[in-house]
């Protein structure tokens, strides 16, 4: 992980002692709205897109080629490079973001961090709320881009650092769980505002956001930083009595020597990257980088994104497509729990393994129905067989909610477990 920290487990996978004190819960779930504003951000930009208010507003030929060609076809309704950058900017200012999240998650800290994300979260709500222009909405949503890049870099470390080892997984999991949450709550929102006859319920759709941005960014300012994050930063008693005070518990010598070896050890290395490309080390490396790569290539987002657009092309109209991606994002939720009363159970292989399976049915089925059924000039899919779409994409949102969804997240702590034999390693 780029970002750099230590780990709280031992390498040979110890369990220290430790008590779930308050702190950690609340900490734990302060942090997780970072993922709450993630899933908003996410699940919001779907229905938001569909609203003819906006793209009367911000894309005028969209609206205008959506209502003429919705009786004649059902390609290229929503052909845009404007829309697409509504959509996508979000992702590559995320993309930017990281690498100087990477350096503020390492040189000041995770709870810093976390807070400049929500200071970005909150302008971009504040731009696109009050936006005027496509220029305004677009700088708003590359704000909330900023803010998910620092976000999804600082969270994810942090529950993994914070969290006992024993319930570790279950906690990181939370980050996940919240993202779904998050899109839910849009679903739910779009689905409402969308009835506003006013033309201002895009505006309350994106504003809303505010809520989770607000969240993460007091949540920040009164959370502890992580005793790794101090330790790696010179600051060792601080360190040590945040450990004692996070872990409840007088006998946190074990451990606390654990994080003072991984740091002496990290500071030594002279060249880390340049020696994490060695082949002794590929191993770790490729399963660190895979599961991130893979579980964007399920194609996750085009569905979270496009779902409303989706169904309204396919012949649901309006009301029905908003609907039916609240039905998407409950199932989103649901299986995320799953995912965690399973993932000690059965393991991080299998469920990942199913799940790839399943998605890959789902999405061979739903491509056959609509190459077969949907032709351009042409009816609009049957009730029936757009009932049995909607379960299909169901049946792919929710192997997604219990693989590779959360377990992307949950497999930084196993990344990172390696680090101190990876770290050992570096040195000659």
């Amino acid at each position: 992980m780029a970002g750099g920290g230590l780990a709280v487990a031992s390498a040979g996978g110890e369990q220290f002692e430790a008590k779930i004190t308050p702190i950690v819960v609340i900490s734990c779930i302060m942090a997780a709205t970072g993922g709450l504003m993630f899933g908003y951000d996410v699940g919001v930009s779907g229905g938001v897109t569909q609203m003819p208010d906006f793209l009367k507003k911000f894309f005028p030929v969209v609206y205008r080629k959506s209502n003429e060609a919705g009786a004649n076809s059902n390609y290229c309704k929503y052909d845009s490079q404007g829309l697409q950058l509504f959509t996508s900017s979000l992702y590559l200012a995320g993309l930017i973001a990281t690498f100087f999240a990477s350096y503020t998650t390492r040189k000041l800290g995770r709870k810093l961090t976390m807070l400049i994300a929500g200071f970005f979260f909150i302008a971009g709500v504040v731009l696109n709320t009050a936006a005027q222009d496509l220029a305004m909405l677009i700088i708003g949503r590359i704000l909330l881009g900023c803010g998910v890049g620092f976000a999804n870099q600082a969270v994810p470390l942090f529950l993994s650092e914070i969290a006992p080892t024993r319930i570790r997984g279950a906690l990181n999991i939370l980050f996940q769980l919240n993202v779904t949450i998050g899109i839910l709550f849009a679903d739910l929102v779009n689905y409402r505002t969308a009835k506003i006859s006013a033309g201002w319920g895009w505006r309350l759709s994106l504003g809303l956001a505010g809520i989770p941005a607000g969240l993460l960014t007091v949540g920040a300012i009164f959370v502890v930083d992580t005793p790794n994050s101090l330790i790696e930063r010179g600051r060792i008693e601080e360190g040590k009595a945040v450990l004692r005070k996070i872990r409840g518990t007088d006998n946190i010598e074990p451990e606390f020597q654990e994080l003072l070896e991984a740091s002496r050890i990290a500071k030594e290395v002279k060249h880390p990257f340049r020696n994490l490309l060695k082949r002794k080390n590929r191993p770790q490396l490729v399963i660190a980088v895979a599961m991130q790569v893979f579980q964007q290539f399920t194609g996750i987002n085009a569905i979270m994104f496009y779902a409303p657009v989706l169904f309204d092309t396919v012949g649901f109209g309006s009301d029905a497509s908003l609907y039916s991606a609240v039905i998407i994002g409950a199932v989103n939720v649901l299986s995320t729990l799953v995912s965690i009363y399973t993932v000690d159970k059965m393991g991080r292989r299998v469920l990942l393994l199913e799940a790839g399976v399943q998605m890959f049915l789902s999405q061979v089925v739903i491509s056959i129905i609509l190459g077969l059924k949907v032709k351009d000039h042409s009816e609009d899919l049957s009730h029936g067989f757009s009932i049995f779409v909607v379960i299909m994409v169901c049946t792919f949102i929710s192997s997604f909610a219990w693989s590779w969804g959360p377990l992307g997240w949950s497999g930084m702590p196993m990344a990172m477990a390696f680090r101190i034999q990876i770290y050992k390693n570096y040195i000659p």
